[in-house]
């Protein structure tokens, strides 16, 4: 892709307090507009990265450029392109919303002719306006607490949005609304965003990356990582007939392919059973059974593996063949840019 289409580039990034590793080698793109979510295990890396991409921690080796400007070289600059939010989003409890936001704005540096368009601009897309503007935000909810930080983080129109566990203690009512506020986002700023809750990384993510060990250890969207973490395909059948029927259709068509489970027949014969298979054969497999005069098909499904399946396989790929990481210390002549 080119340069000018990214807005956050990361080479060999790597981050080690004495010999312990926080994260090592670590390399990712991401383009302009796109939202893509972090997951890992507690201690993976994610928010090390994150806080190194934002400046607040600098790096061992490696190098990190954010809208083509270096974090290391130009952490002032950078920072003027970066919204960011906290795991735990520090807000002064005795503060208006609407009053803590004009207080942002001026430390940010927004023009005083535009800060109450600007104020009134993030209310809007945080839905703010109605219920909490004139609050104190001590007397708010967890929602909306995130949702002001939130909007103080595009208060100044960055162009990388960084968002570390934005649902963290949220209901489903609150993880949906954060959910559709990322939406109104894609494709306007770029969003990079950690989260332990698979759903809402599955649900909001253009692409997804999966750290362990400090490593990246999967990078794709979630059909990519489907295809690359779980090779098989799994099927859900409602067939009538005996069992030795259905496995010799199956041995014709795929003799490597397994039966992995049968249920008891319902009041009219019908039984649920799983086929698991190396192939994706769907059509054949149904015009098969249907073409067998003592089966009957009722129904026919695809078991799409959850993100919750390509996590466990990904990070237990890593654990089976960890990166070997040498114990010396930093390179004293690692480049830094």
């Amino acid at each position: 892709m080119d340069v000018s289409e990214l807005s956050i580039e990361v080479k060999d990034l790597t981050k080690r307090y004495g010999l312990i590793r926080a994260i090592e080698a670590v390399t990712f793109t991401v383009a302009k507009g796109e939202i893509v979510g972090f997951l890992g295990p507690n201690g993976a890396g994610k928010s090390t990265t994150l806080n190194i991409l934002c400046g607040l921690l600098s790096a061992t080796s490696g190098w990190a450029r954010i809208c083509d400007l270096s974090v290391a070289y130009q952490p002032q600059i950078v920072k003027r392109h970066i919204g960011y939010m906290l795991e735990h989003n520090p807000l002064p409890d005795d503060t208006r919303v609407s009053e803590y936001l004009h207080f942002r704005a001026c430390l940010k540096g927004i023009p005083c002719k535009e800060v109450k368009r600007r104020i009134d601009e993030v209310m809007d897309v945080c839905d703010l306006n109605r219920k909490a503007r004139n609050k104190m935000i001590g007397k708010l909810s967890k929602g909306f607490r995130q949702r002001i930080g939130i909007a103080d983080a595009i208060l100044a129109r960055p162009q990388v949005l960084v968002l570390d566990e934005p649902t963290i203690g949220l209901d489903p009512h609150q993880m949906i609304a954060i959910r559709s506020l990322l939406d109104t986002l894609r494709g306007k700023i770029s969003v990079i965003f950690s989260s332990h809750i698979l759903q809402e990384i599955e649900h909001c993510s253009d692409r997804i990356m999966i750290l362990n060990h400090g490593h990246i250890v999967a990078n794709g969207t979630p059909l990519q990582l489907r295809r690359e973490f779980i090779p098989t395909f799994k099927y859900r059948l409602e067939v009538k007939g005996e069992c030795r029927q259905l496995e010799s259709v199956l041995e014709k068509i795929d003799p490597e392919a397994k039966l992995l489970s049968s249920g008891s027949p319902d009041s009219a014969g019908f039984y649920e059973i799983q086929i698991e298979s190396r192939h994706e054969w769907d059509p054949s497999l149904v015009q098969a059974i249907y073409a067998h005069a003592q089966l009957r098909l009722k129904a026919f499904s695809p078991i799409e593996p959850t993100l919750e399946h390509i996590f466990l396989a990904a990070t237990k790929r890593s654990w089976a063949h960890p990166t070997s990481v040498k114990s010396t210390g930093p390179d004293p002549n690692a480049n830094l840019t």
